[in-house]
């Protein structure tokens, strides 16, 4: 765990969250400024920066996240669909320096993937 990492400290508890799903490896949670109807972040719960960081030795906790992905999209009932986002960096819109992956979704389509430029 890094000290300074906001996502570690949910993980520690020292910070609340409302709590999606938890195991050994992985922690979802409700964003606390969602994008859309329904906006949950999954994490691992070691610290990783950003998937630019990921090697071999992350595989199963990576496969892990996106199988979990799917099942929690399902238990909050997106049926019809939802966006899966995974920001790495400054550039990709990375805003908390510890992998996560957004679950977005809701009635109406989330919108545009990117902007065009």
């Amino acid at each position: 765990m890094m000290s300074d990492c906001i996502f570690c400290k949910i993980v520690e508890g020292k910070i609340p969250a409302k709590k999606v799903y938890e195991d050994d490896d992985l922690l979802a949670f409700h964003d606390i400024n969602p994008a859309a109807p329904v906006h949950v972040l999954v994490i691992p719960k070691q610290h990783v920066e950003s998937l630019a960081d990921c090697d071999a030795s992350h595989a199963a906790v990576l496969g892990k996240l996106f199988v979990k992905v799917g099942e929690i999209a399902a238990g909050l009932g997106l049926n019809d669909g939802f966006r899966t986002i995974v920001n790495t960096g400054r550039v990709g819109g990375q805003e908390v320096y510890h992998l996560h992956a957004h679950i977005l979704g809701g009635p109406q389509p989330v919108g545009p993937l990117v902007t065009r430029v």
